[in-house]
């Protein structure tokens, strides 16, 4: 059974006796700053020079600096850069300036555990993994409540490192939902093959194959998107609250049947050997490798890739049908602002 740690588990006034570099300020950068700051901790922003982020952490009421110079005071440093970027942030502006002793925290298990980021002795390696997108992080904590969390130390310089973690956790609301102590190597590799195999790349291609295989028997393109697409978002609420017995449970007696019957069909054993694949590529470092490489040369596969998917006809039929929800008017914004912005 997983080892859970709750509120009373953690003493806040650890990290609240730190200073904290939040570094970068997306989805979780945001989210860990504003919640570590409204738990009376002492917290700077690090970003980049010319980062559109400064204005919007400035309009908030966080201080913000250079990475070189949030770092050069802080006792903490979280490091909430993507992937890819994480190693040279690291190499060029985080590694030069730390403290002897600050703890460097992660969200992510990814550039430790491959190796990529190889901090000195003497520091302690830890990480705070919300359970969950930043906004949702920020919204819980505001509402009172919490956004589980992962929690764990790789190196443990100062005997005292899984305690800073749980402080931390508590500070942007974690332990009130719970802290799941794991490992770097759990995290990162059930992270990865979570993301792949079920979460984004196997949901994204039975919804794929199963619009395209209406659409090619000849059934409207918008049927299908609401019947394999649309109605995922219910199903999934149903799974989230009651698990799989509850999702069954709550639909009709011939989808439950058919789930029993077909879904073997589909889902066959193979896919199942298809996954093993897809793991054992996550635990050799191979898909980092091939992610790092492709990054390193400019990201030509990740781009050609990203365009071929936007481009396929279910994407085409769903932005149409989403501007047909009288609530939804502002559409996909959100997304095309990002686009744009890429």
């Amino acid at each position: 059974m997983a080892e859970i740690f709750y509120d009373d588990d953690a003493d806040l006034s650890l990290i609240q006796s730190k200073r904290v570099a939040i570094i970068g300020y997306g989805s979780q950068g945001h989210a860990h700053a504003l919640n570590l700051r409204d738990s009376g901790v002492e917290v700077v922003v690090g970003l980049r020079e010319g980062s559109s982020s400064i204005e919007k952490a400035q309009e908030q009421g966080l201080e913000v600096k250079s990475v070189g110079d949030a770092v050069k005071d802080a006792d903490v440093v979280m490091i909430l850069a993507p992937d890819q970027s994480q190693r040279t942030i690291w190499a060029n502006d985080i590694e030069p300036n730390l403290k002897d002793d600050a703890a460097i925290f992660f969200a992510h298990g990814f550039n430790i555990h491959f190796g990529y980021i190889k901090p000195a002795a003497g520091h302690d390696i830890c990480m705070v993994a919300p359970k969950g997108p930043g906004h949702t992080v920020r919204r819980q904590y505001e509402e009172g409540r919490g956004v589980p969390v992962l929690a764990c130390v790789e190196q443990d310089a100062s005997g005292k490192a899984f305690d800073l973690a749980l402080s931390y956790a508590k500070g942007i609301g974690g332990t009130r939902a719970g802290a799941i102590k794991t490992t770097f190597r759990e995290e990162t590799e059930t992270d990865l093959f979570g993301e792949q195999a079920v979460l984004c790349g196997g949901v994204s291609q039975l919804i794929t194959y199963g619009f395209e295989t209406l659409t090619e028997a000849g059934y409207q393109p918008e049927m299908a998107y609401f019947e394999v697409c649309h109605e995922m978002k219910l199903i999934v609420d149903l799974i989230n609250e009651g698990g799989l017995t509850k999702q069954r449970w709550s639909c009709s007696d011939t989808a439950e049947y058919g789930d029993y019957i077909s879904g073997p069909r589909v889902v066959t054993p193979d896919v199942k050997e298809n996954m093993k694949g897809v793991l054992a590529d996550i635990q050799s470092g191979a898909f980092a490798k091939r992610f790092i490489d492709d990054q390193d040369a400019g990201a030509p596969e990740f781009k050609k890739l990203r365009a071929e998917h936007a481009e396929a006809p279910i994407e085409k039929t769903g932005q149409e049908i989403r501007k047909m929800f009288s609530w939804n008017t502002g559409v996909d914004a959100d997304y095309h602002e990002g686009q744009a912005q890429r």
